[in-house]
């Protein structure tokens, strides 16, 4: 088949959709597919574009075997929510008026959403390109921004929700990564193909860095090799709430040996640095945003692994791509997340699950595990052998490779007979 990945992520940026993307859009032609990538000019997330790709409104590449279209976006460091819509906005209009014809002849366009807005390039390519419209819904939009505060303009609501129920209906498939967003989406629309497509982890990524003697190598490297890490690796957002983790590791300041290290980068970080300076916090350090290949490694450094979200209905859902991460390299996991994930968690027996944002209950699962090493041990190879059963990227690809062939085959709309989500 010929594949378009329509998506306004992708390496060399770092982060959950775009690691699970290219690592899709490798898989795909590995099985043998034409895959082209269409996305933005790299820019994220601090908001301007990228050393090398700068003065440029299109850029062809080929990546590891796949065609990498980029094309132009507006990009800002302020944040505001006009800033947000025109770096949306732009790269819808530069999609269509410039990476149209580029693309050539397609079976099938996959779309990444959020943002919800680049669905409209989506239709448009699929109906030029008389293609099959497959739409990933990785977060539930417009509700998630509403529910973060984000969007509060009720027009703006009302057309944002207009535009969702428009592209869910364009779609021939419509894929989500946690059965919460596949329940809303097939409660709403009974009718349209709804699928899981969990995130998942490269297993073979993870297999050596779990070693111990390769987890000490990394702890020196980055000066804490005296330390007992407990590491936040990800996105430093308004969604992860992680100033519940400044405030459980000021309550643990009494523990010299215990290190809180937060790797990445994202909107909120700058506030957390001034939070944890403004409160004294001498055993907080951030670092840096780590290259992908770096990353199996560094989250195998960790002792134990958070894994926040903020206390809304709306996370319930949430299954995030660095908990498959920390259970793959055999690190225990500390969650504080309701709902789907807490469930997964508990059924792997990976980790332990507290309230969410609570610092006092994350502070004490912190010590349950810090003074308990053969739990520590246990509880992280339980989850690297639940995660290699059932999350496996490759498998991922394969199931998700069958929905496409099967829907490109089917001329209804109705649910189609489908594999078993990777971990059921």
């Amino acid at each position: 088949m010929r594949i378009l990945i329509l998506t306004q992520y992708y390496p060399p940026e770092t982060g959950a959709p775009q690691s699970r993307l290219s690592d899709l859009a490798k898989r795909l032609a590995k099985f043998g597919h034409s895959v082209t990538v269409l996305t933005a000019l790299p820019n994220y997330p601090k908001g301007e574009i990228f050393e090398g790709y700068r003065g440029h409104t299109v850029i062809e590449e080929e990546i590891e075997g796949i065609r990498v279209i980029r094309t132009w976006i507006y990009v800002s460091k302020n944040k505001g929510f006009a800033q947000r819509l025109l770096n949306y906005f732009s790269f819808v209009f530069s999609s269509l008026t410039l990476g149209v014809w580029k693309v050539g002849r397609l079976d099938t366009v996959i779309v990444e959403s959020p943002p919800l807005f680049l669905g409209l390039s989506g239709v448009f390519l699929s109906r030029l390109k008389r293609a099959q419209l497959v739409f990933n819904v990785s977060d539930l939009w417009p509700e998630s921004a509403v529910a973060m505060g984000v969007l509060q303009n009720r027009t703006l609501i009302k057309l944002s929700k207009y535009l969702e129920e428009f592209l869910y209906r364009k779609a021939h498939l419509i894929t989500g990564q946690t059965q919460g967003i596949v329940d809303n989406i097939q409660s709403r629309f009974p009718n349209k193909q709804v699928h899981l497509v969990t995130n998942g982890v490269d297993v073979e990524a993870f297999k050596l860095v779990s070693q111990i003697s390769q987890r000490e190598k990394i702890k020196k490297e980055f000066g804490n090799e005296e330390r007992f890490v407990i590491g936040y690796a990800g996105l430093h957002g308004l969604a992860q709430g992680l100033e519940t983790v400044i405030q459980a590791a000021q309550m643990l300041s009494g523990y010299p040996d215990l290190l809180f290290a937060f790797f990445g980068d994202g909107p909120e970080k700058e506030r957390l640095i001034r939070l944890a300076n403004q409160v004294g916090s001498t055993n907080v350090r951030f670092y840096p945003i780590q290259r992908t290949a770096r990353m199996p490694e560094v989250i195998a450094s960790f002792d134990i692994a958070l894994i926040p979200l903020r206390k809304l209905d709306l996370f319930r859902g949430a299954l995030p791509s660095k908990m498959f991460e920390a259970m793959a390299a055999a690190v225990p996991l500390v969650v504080s997340i309701e709902g789907e994930a807490r469930i997964l968690v508990e059924k792997a027996q990976a980790g332990i699950c507290v309230e969410p944002e609570n610092p006092r209950a994350m502070a004490d699962a912190i010590l349950q595990l810090y003074r308990d090493p053969v739990r520590r041990r246990t509880l992280g190879q339980n989850g690297q052998r639940y995660v290699i059963k059932h999350y496996d990227r490759c498998q991922i690809a394969r199931n998700f490779e069958y929905l496409i062939i099967s829907g490109r085959r089917s001329d209804t709309s109705c649910a189609a007979a489908t594999p078993e989500p990777p971990h059921a």
